[in-house]
């Protein structure tokens, strides 16, 4: 059989339609069930056990994945199993997110009786008007319309919808738990993002004497030689050399705008063009911190203070990129 790429593309733009609306239609389900399956999730002193069969369970695998990998211990338990032994995985602290398209799922439907003896609240995405909707402590519509396979037989806008759901779902509790990125990054210390996260201003900066530091009386001259031995494109400006009180930086771009002024490389003092109140970090933020600061104002390095405000590290925008965090 013939087809041409413009059909297949009329075919693949169809798909996304559909499953588009099927997302937008599930808006007005996000209500007062939504909130209290919500409530059912950050009340449960357990894990959350997401179950389910076929594209289901393949959906529910990857929704258990999100909630364990957002602040919300997780796992996927198959339908099919359940019923021949798994079921002693569950216990009496869990929550029970089931997933079935038509909410008539046998695998399922069979497990429900010993769920309800033990107490075990269940979540249902599913059809409406099902029998695993009527046994559900909450019921979450995620019926579609429309399927985007032509013949209305695979499941694929059914299967976005369910996923779409869980997503909301995972997300919600995320931003209940105040989950963060440094948490985030925890659970994934194996991946790139993962380290991008971990690493501190603390494990990237320069110490000691790697710092570039001239005093406030030193001449531009002496800022010159300073910056070009530590080659970070500044220096920092210290009140006092011992005890380290930052007063300002200068820069490649003070440097240029000094040039331009036709000042005296040994005549002028440092501190007439250094930059005050320059943008500063901690050692114990993240580096990714550092790096938005430098975007958002457009700079290239950074002087690192402790808590009582006394120089202790410097960065440059080079130090991040070698860390993996650009």
């Amino acid at each position: 059989m013939h087809i041409d790429d413009q059909k297949l593309i009329q075919v693949g733009l169809a798909v996304l339609e559909i499953e588009a609306r099927a997302i937008l239609s599930m808006a007005e389900n996000v209500k007062g069930d939504f909130a209290k399956a919500c409530r059912y999730l950050l009340k449960c002193s357990g894990r959350i056990v997401v179950t389910g069969m076929g594209k289901s369970g393949h959906i529910g695998k990857k929704i258990a994945a999100t909630f364990a990998s957002t602040g919300t211990p997780a796992f996927f338990m198959h339908a099919g199993e359940a019923s021949h032994g798994d079921l002693g995985m569950i216990t009496a602290h869990d929550v029970l997110l089931a997933l079935s398209n038509s909410g008539e799922t046998d695998e399922i439907l069979r497990i429900l009786p010993l769920l309800k003896r033990r107490g075990i609240p269940l979540i249902a995405l599913s059809a409406p008007n099902s029998t695993l909707a009527r046994n559900a402590e909450v019921h979450l519509d995620v019926s579609v319309h429309q399927e985007a396979d032509p013949l209305g037989l695979a499941p694929t806008a059914s299967t976005t919808a369910a996923l779409a759901m869980g997503d909301a779902l995972a997300m919600a509790l995320l931003e209940a738990r105040g989950f963060t990125a440094e948490d985030f990054a925890l659970s994934h210390p194996g991946g790139r993002l993962g380290r991008r996260l971990l690493v501190r201003i603390e494990d990237v900066m320069h110490q000691g004497t790697d710092i570039p530091m001239v005093s406030s009386d030193a001449t531009l001259s002496e800022a010159l030689v300073e910056m070009t031995k530590k080659r970070l494109g500044m220096t920092t400006v210290v009140g006092d050399i011992e005890t380290r009180n930052l007063l300002g930086i200068f820069t490649d771009g003070d440097l240029r705008r000094a040039l331009d002024d036709r000042l005296h490389l040994h005549s002028t003092r440092i501190e007439q063009i250094m930059t005050k109140g320059c943008k500063t970090v901690t050692a114990n933020v993240l580096a990714t911190e550092a790096l938005h600061l430098m975007e958002r104002h457009r700079i290239n390095a950074l002087p690192v203070l402790d808590k009582d405000d006394k120089l202790i590290g410097a960065l440059n925008v080079h130090d991040l990129l070698r860390a993996g965090v650009l």
